[in-house]
């Protein structure tokens, strides 16, 4: 899978959040992830929410595709609905 992302967002997530957008990718690797449609509002693209684990924590990373690249949009720890949504649906698999 290849990863592309504007680094001017990337420098603002290092900076702000404390990791980049290099580490939320490992996101993808997690077998329990949950991928779902961002349909909050008309974004002019389709734009994905995934949840997953990266050493032992919750994050959410918002991407979309363009082409064969998944381009990051943004990262961020999960909050507590979103890391009990995440534990309920491992618990499931």
């Amino acid at each position: 899978m290849e990863f592309e992302w504007d680094e001017a967002m990337n420098s603002t997530c290092l900076e702000h959040r404390g990791f980049d957008f290099a580490y939320a990718v490992r996101a993808f690797l997690d077998p329990h992830r949950i991928v779902a449609q961002d349909r909050r509002r008309d974004y002019g693209e389709d734009r994905y929410r995934l949840l997953g684990r990266i050493d032992g924590r919750a994050y959410i990373v918002v991407y979309t595709l363009r082409g064969p690249a998944v381009r990051i949009i943004s990262a961020r720890k999960a909050n507590a609905k979103e890391v009990a949504d995440y534990e309920h649906n491992a618990r499931q698999d």
